[in-house]
């Protein structure tokens, strides 16, 4: 036992300075792994990278029960904030008629479920108000404030950008309405390619569409399940948003590229 603490104070002495200077903890082999990449593929390390979009790119402007209720007050809608956050995710997880596609082209169908389920309305007007309000500006905001300028060295080094996200039709005009349409060379969406993450088929098909090879892309997402393992069964590399990296600045340094 006494062995074990001196050799973890010594661990932790060593790594003080590093952490103290504010330097991040890179998991065991990531050194390795870069420098095998290198190799392989050149000083810029994948020819293209997938991107999410809820969560990662964009994120909701004010939490998802507060518009649910401040919206839907005029039509009745009476439950607090946080039995309509529960209700929702009860209705979220649960299966969506015999198939696995909650988003076919609008989404609409499914959305009055949730709408309905979370709030106890199923009044039609609030919920395209709910609906029409989700399409909007006003409704999101992107992840990184500086992604605009990351994702034009991006461009200008030749590394190629697709947004894979599982999303009905409403994406490819909410992207136009946040001017961040133009950063991407293809989307990749789930109600149109009919196939939702972690499904391998939407990876592919991104891949098809900016015409790599999956285990030249690496994929950000904030989903391990749908994000991390979806792309890695796809064969792509992939990195978790808000744990393996927090900007697409460091994405795009980890990848070779500098802004």
């Amino acid at each position: 036992m006494a062995v074990a603490r001196l050799c973890a104070a010594a661990a932790a002495a060593r790594l003080q300075p590093a952490l103290a200077a504010g330097a991040r903890w890179e998991p065991m082999g990531a050194r390795e792994y870069y420098d095998y990449r290198r190799a392989m593929y050149g000083d810029i390390t994948h020819k293209a990278i997938l991107v999410d979009a809820a969560g990662t790119l964009l994120a909701p402007t004010e939490p998802m029960a507060q518009v649910y209720r401040t919206i839907g007050q005029k039509y009745g809608v009476d439950y607090s904030e946080d039995e309509i956050l529960m209700r929702y995710r009860w209705a979220y997880a649960q299966p969506w008629g015999r198939s696995r596609l909650r988003y076919v082209n609008d989404g609409r169908p499914f959305w009055q479920y949730i709408v309905s389920s979370s709030t106890g309305c199923s009044n039609l007007e609030y919920f395209e108000e709910l609906y029409q309000y989700y399409t909007t500006e006003k409704a999101w905001h992107l992840c990184d404030p500086d992604a605009g300028r990351v994702f034009e060295a991006l461009r200008k080094a030749g590394v190629k950008t697709a947004v894979v996200s599982n999303f009905d039709t409403r994406l490819r005009p909410l992207l136009q309405a946040l001017k961040c349409d133009r950063w991407f060379d293809a989307v990749a969406v789930s109600a149109e390619v009919a196939a939702e993450k972690p499904n391998p088929t939407i990876f592919l098909k991104a891949c098809e569409l900016l015409g790599v090879k999956p285990e030249e892309v690496v994929h950000i997402g904030d989903d391990r399940r749908n994000d991390l393992w979806g792309a890695r069964d796809a064969g792509c590399d992939a990195w978790l948003w808000g744990s393996d990296v927090y900007s697409f600045k460091e994405v795009a340094e980890r990848i070779g590229v500098e802004v």
